[in-house]
């Protein structure tokens, strides 16, 4: 039947020139944005993946930052128990040479003094960010202080999220017993974070160092040294030493020494550990993207051909409509 009331021809093309339409709408939206899970609408299950994934990598992008961070920190500690160590190394040098017969000890005093002044002078200047992990910190001269740099974040399988942390003991209590913590900072600090110069590897006295026999008596056992025995690192006089104070100031500054290389290893080791860890959370970081671009990001080629074969389609949607459109003009005919 015929109607100029009710073109279903016309319906029919007009329904499928909008579906074309709807689909052009859709792929140019893909092709313009690169993705095809823009909305939660697109995808719920994709999208909510795909936010959360992108909230991840956010955190782990702060981690990355605070890792650089905390690298700076330990590779300056480091840095400056490196060079405190070769100063060391010196004096140990410097007291080897004044064993010696008809050596003027003063002489050698004067250049011990100087490589004493120097190894003031790293650990105040090995400071990164106001914190300086081989001399002072509050209250470091009576009581450890433990610090910490981040090294990681993570997601359990609970969903629950967290920062994990490497920490660091500053310790500037020599050891009283075998199985202590060995002290870790150069010198302590105060009440208030000023340096103490009577604290810490280089500030603790002879005596203070009861793992190390300054007397030659029972090996392991405290017992009161000659010259040395008021005596530190810092504080060495050898002017007036005897073969023996000579003997025992070697014994000090050698103890000293195995002190500042164990917590240089440690310094490094978590160097070793926080570069490790930076290398992984870009790999992870990088391992996100994909992950997420896999999930919501358009494939180009797929969505240029679709968009090609909509154009072509809606071209001959238009034309058909156009037809039955112009269907209706033959009853005209019918009335001349």
């Amino acid at each position: 039947m015929t109607s100029i009331l009710t073109n279903m021809a016309a319906m029919s093309a007009l329904q499928t020139l909008r579906t074309i339409s709807s689909g052009m709408e859709e792929t140019q939206g893909r092709v313009s944005s690169g993705m095809r899970v823009g909305e939660a609408s697109d995808n719920a299950a994709y999208w909510s993946i795909a936010t959360t994934m992108r909230s991840d990598n956010m955190a782990l992008s702060a981690v990355s930052d605070a890792l650089g961070l905390g690298a700076s920190k330990v590779d300056t500690a480091y840095a400056g128990m490196e060079s405190a160590i070769e100063v060391v190394k010196e004096i140990k040098a410097k007291l080897v040479t004044a064993t010696e017969e008809g050596v003027d000890k003063a002489k050698v005093q004067e250049e011990i003094s100087q490589l004493q002044e120097q190894l003031m002078a790293i650990a105040e200047s090995a400071s990164f960010s106001g914190e300086n992990w081989i001399a002072g910190g509050v209250g470091t001269d009576t009581t450890a202080v433990d610090v910490t740099v981040v090294s990681g974040f993570v997601r359990d399988a609970n969903n629950n999220v967290s920062v994990k942390t490497t920490s660091y003991n500053l310790n500037a209590t020599a050891q009283a017993a075998a199985g202590d913590p060995q002290m870790t900072l150069l010198f302590g600090g105060d009440a208030t974070g000023v340096i103490d110069e009577a604290t810490g590897i280089l500030g603790s006295v002879a005596t203070d160092w009861a793992l190390v026999d300054f007397d030659q008596s029972t090996a392991g056992v405290q017992a009161a040294a000659g010259a040395v025995s008021g005596e530190s690192v810092y504080t060495l006089d050898i002017t007036n030493y005897t073969n023996t104070d000579m003997a025992e100031a070697l014994t000090l500054v050698d103890a000293a020494l195995a002190a500042m290389t164990s917590a240089g290893a440690e310094l490094g080791s978590i160097s070793t550990r926080i570069e490790l860890q930076e290398d992984f959370v870009n790999k992870l970081s990088d391992s996100l993207d994909s992950g997420v671009g896999r999930l919501v990001d358009a494939d180009m080629n797929e969505e240029s051909t679709r968009l090609k074969a909509l154009q072509t389609q809606q071209q001959l949607a238009v034309q058909s409509l156009s037809i039955a459109n112009s269907s209706t003009e033959v009853i005209l005919s019918l009335f001349r």
